[in-house]
């Protein structure tokens, strides 16, 4: 796909999906960055409901991370029982928090280099803090939704999420990297869904290469 070629309509994409979702935002609950970064590692392979459930009783415990650093492994993975990976991610959260403690005072890193250091951190979820917590994301978020939602819309030919990271950081400014993967997010949970996507009321329909076809398009293959 020619990048020159697809900017300007990627621009016109973006404006009209905005327009649809004003409200496109994090949706993890979180007062702080260091809860914003725990929330975000909690919800790898989990909803955000779910995550949303089990955090005010965390932070009702463990509000900071010299409070979590010190936390029983075990306490920590009972609050977490009902979310998927329990186990390792209450070992995440708690040793990030001890990393947080001895090698930053407590304070959540605005880097990149820094935060992908820290245990159960990906670049996905660095971006997700250095986005919404700082306004500096080093990259595009693309998790499931945003993956499925570039390929249907013709913003990307690749499969691979980093490829696809690639292609968006091309297409969009960096000032535009955050509000991106939210409002694609938020299209993707209300619209361009995996099943039985609604193209019929899809704001973006008139210009989607996939409208109406689109079901089969970015969604994982089955085994």
């Amino acid at each position: 796909m020619n990048e020159n070629a697809t900017r300007p309509l990627a621009k016109r994409l973006l404006k009209a999906l905005q327009a649809a979702y004003p409200d496109a935002r994090c949706e993890l609950d979180h007062q702080d960055p260091f809860q914003l970064l725990v929330a975000t590692v909690l919800s790898a392979q989990s909803t955000d409901v779910s995550v949303n459930r089990v955090t005010p009783v965390l932070f009702r415990h463990w509000p900071n991370p010299r409070k979590l650093a010190a936390a029983e492994l075990h306490a920590v993975e009972k609050v977490l029982a009902t979310i998927g990976m329990y186990r390792q991610k209450a070992k995440n959260i708690v040793g990030l928090s001890q990393k947080l403690v001895q090698e930053y005072a407590g304070q959540v890193p605005q880097s990149l280099e820094e935060l992908i250091e820290l245990p159960g951190v990906g670049r996905k979820t660095a971006n997700v803090v250095l986005g919404v917590a700082f306004g500096k994301p080093a990259g595009v978020v693309v998790d499931t939704h945003v993956q499925r939602i570039s390929q249907r819309l013709g913003l990307t030919s690749n499969d691979q999420p980093d490829k696809i990271e690639t292609d968006l950081m091309l297409l969009f400014a960096a000032s535009q990297w955050d509000i991106l993967s939210h409002t694609l997010i938020f299209h993707g949970r209300r619209c361009c869904t995996a099943r039985k996507p609604a193209c019929g009321s899809c704001p973006v329909s008139a210009v989607c290469p996939s409208a109406f076809h689109a079901e089969e398009i970015g969604r994982k293959k089955a085994r």
